[in-house]
């Protein structure tokens, strides 16, 4: 069973499509109790850090989250949902869940040393290859070769340690979009509007164990 964590954020139906698509079975809920027979979540979202973090507190989800992912459950992050598992976020100046060490930065603030920022567009919207570094994400083990997924957002995921990046996309700078850490997976961009390849991104996960070393594997 597939939970996928409704805290008012935005684009839980997509994800839910994408799973219906897919036949796997899932809940949606604000309510954490209601996932006590679930073995993976979801944890997508679109719109505003602080808001987010608002409803999470006041849902209990925060606290339950935390729990979650200290007993080495799968959690699968996408969108605002891959940004807020850090440290804190630029957007509203917010302390987040700190799953994962890092900072969230907009864009601006990473780019002025490009040349030609200009070009570059903000937010990021629309479709870009994922290049797989650091050994890569296992999830994309099925899916052959670089790859575009769809992207939409203004703020960048930025770790502590390097080493959890697992797929970068180019955007003026090298954009984190796939990051790992154990049971933790982060996607910045939507697979569940990314076509047949999110979907298979999707599917993975869902279908995905944990292995000896502790990380998710398809």
């Amino acid at each position: 069973m597939i939970g996928i964590v409704d805290y008012n954020a935005g684009n839980i139906t997509s994800v839910e499509r994408a799973l219906k698509s897919l036949d796997i079975e899932f809940i949606r809920s604000k309510n954490p109790a209601d996932f006590a027979d679930c073995d993976k979540l979801i944890f997508p979202g679109v719109g505003d850090a602080a808001y987010a973090m608002k409803q999470l507190e006041e849902t209990g989800l925060g606290k339950f989250l935390k729990e979650w992912a200290a007993a080495n459950k799968p959690l699968l992050g996408i969108c605002l949902g891959s940004q807020i598992i850090f440290d804190w976020s630029q957007e509203g100046d917010t302390k987040c869940l700190g799953l994962i060490p890092g900072k969230i930065i907009h864009f601006e603030n990473l780019m002025e040393s490009v040349s030609d920022f200009s070009k570059y567009k903000i937010p990021h919207m629309g479709w870009n290859n994922v290049t797989q570094v650091n050994g890569g994400c296992k999830l994309f083990n099925t899916i052959d070769g670089e790859k575009d997924f769809y992207f939409v957002h203004s703020y960048v995921i930025q770790p502590d340690a390097p080493e959890v990046i697992r797929g970068v996309a180019d955007y003026g700078i090298k954009v984190p979009s796939c990051v790992q850490k154990g049971n933790i997976i982060a996607f910045q961009f939507h697979p569940e509007k990314s076509g047949k390849h999110g979907l298979e991104l999707l599917r993975n996960y869902c279908n995905a164990t944990i292995n000896e070393k502790g990380e998710l594997t398809c």
